[in-house]
């Protein structure tokens, strides 16, 4: 075959994949903006089949797949992104929070459940560090949440004065993150209250209280 034919079905190929895979974002797209997101799952997995180096498709099917509260297929999406494109705070945020709900899956072990909630922990401080607005509470309240249920859980599974030091410094980072959001809104009382919770637990891990 001659190359100027080769070269001419090549072309055809590449322009026959990119309009498939163009549809097929396009359907996920549409899907995921009407809040159908096992339909956007469905076309994305597609578009991604077509293409797996396309981080906007990746993107959406990771955010889809963590409103079907498919988790770890959300962090596997999510960590795809971030190979694409390692700045991109968004993906951090949304494969932290994931991480946060399996670190909650009673089903899994001890282990993997650390692995989790640290996992979300680390996240979100990448997220704060590469974020366009370093003072974006909602990762300063998500990383505080996640130092809380992380501190708690070693204080729970504490097996030496490591984990319980551990446990112990995630509650009094928790408190810092909560009350920077607070001194941004005072009117949260929701916030209010998880810092106090997080004092209560403090105070009982160490024995002292007020």
């Amino acid at each position: 075959m001659r190359l100027s034919a080769i070269i001419s079905l090549l072309l055809v190929s590449t322009i026959e994949t990119s309009m498939a895979q163009s549809a097929y974002v396009k359907l996920g797209e549409q899907a995921l903006l009407d809040g159908n997101f096992k339909s956007a799952v469905k076309q994305l997995e597609k578009a991604c089949l077509v293409d797996s180096t396309n981080a906007n498709a990746l993107w959406m099917l990771g955010y889809s797949y963590y409103h079907s509260e498919n988790y770890k297929k959300s962090i596997v999406a999510y960590t795809k992104v971030l190979a694409i494109k390692p700045v991109d705070a968004s993906a951090y945020y949304y494969r932290a929070r994931s991480k946060s709900f399996l670190g909650r899956d009673v089903s899994l072990s001890v282990q993997e459940k650390e692995k989790h909630l640290l996992g979300a922990i680390q996240d979100l401080t990448k997220a704060i560090g590469i974020s366009a607005d370093p003072n974006d509470m909602k990762l300063y309240q998500n990383r505080g949440i996640a130092y809380r249920e992380y501190g708690m859980f070693k204080l729970e599974h504490a097996a030496n004065g490591t984990d319980r030091n551990r446990g112990i410094n995630s509650l009094r980072a928790s408190i810092t993150d909560l009350e920077k959001v607070m001194e941004s809104n005072p009117a949260r009382s929701d916030i209010s209250t998880l810092i106090d919770l997080s004092k209560e637990k403090l105070a009982t891990a160490t024995g002292k209280r007020n």
